[in-house]
Parts: structure tokens; sequence; C-alpha cells
């Protein structure tokens, strides 16, 4: 019965080998599989909005995620976010030398009531 077990482990092992490497018929080992590619990059075309990061899904690969996929949305999404605080640094300077314009500094405050009579 050892003797059985052991040859039938024999047989699997070389099917199992002959299957991966090639058993001299067709190309020879098993094809590459072409590696998964990310399905719906963020658009090129437009800024990103909040839909296109909540929709976007890394392919797995076989230890996570693809690092190129990744780094390149995440650099995106870091110049993006740069282009912006810059165009806010932008508009508050402006709002503030508007602020403190010709006139000297516009108060912020609400105006007071006026009294009623």
């Amino acid at each position: 019965m050892f003797l059985f077990l052991v040859v039938a482990l024999a047989v699997v092992v070389a099917a199992v080998t002959l299957a991966v490497v090639g058993g001299g018929e067709g190309d020879g080992p098993l094809p590459d599989a072409a590696p998964e590619r990310l399905q719906d990059p963020l658009p090129p075309d437009r800024p990103v909005n909040r839909a296109d990061i909540e929709s976007l899904r890394f392919p797995l690969a076989a230890r996570g995620y693809r690092m190129a996929d990744v780094d390149d949305a995440l650099s995106r999404l870091g110049a993006e976010l740069a282009e912006r605080d810059a165009r806010i640094a932008d508009l508050e300077s402006a709002l503030a030398g508007a602020q403190a314009g010709p006139g000297g500094r516009v108060p912020m405050d609400k105006p007071a009531p006026e009294d009623q009579q």
C-alpha cells in the first residue's frame, strides 16, 4: 500500500512538472499572463473630482497593488493639490490686498443696525 502511494505521488509530480515546463509539444513553458492594468485611470483632460477618487480601484498584483499604478495616481493627486493650494494662496493674498486697498482696512464686522424710532 505504501509503495502504491509513493508511485502515485511520483506520477502526479511528473505530470505537473511536464505541464509546467512543457512536455515536448507546444511552445515550451506556460505563457506569461498579461499584467492587469488600471481600468479607469484618472481623467487626463480635466481636474480630478471627488467622484473620480471614490471610483478609483487599483488592480491586485502578486503582493498587493501594482506600485506603478498607485504611484501614478498619487503623483497626479499631489500635483493637483499643490496647484489648488497655490491658487488658494493667490486668492487669499489678492483678498488681503483688496482689503488693505487705498482706504485702509475694510472692516469685516457686520454694520451696526440703525436706530429705529
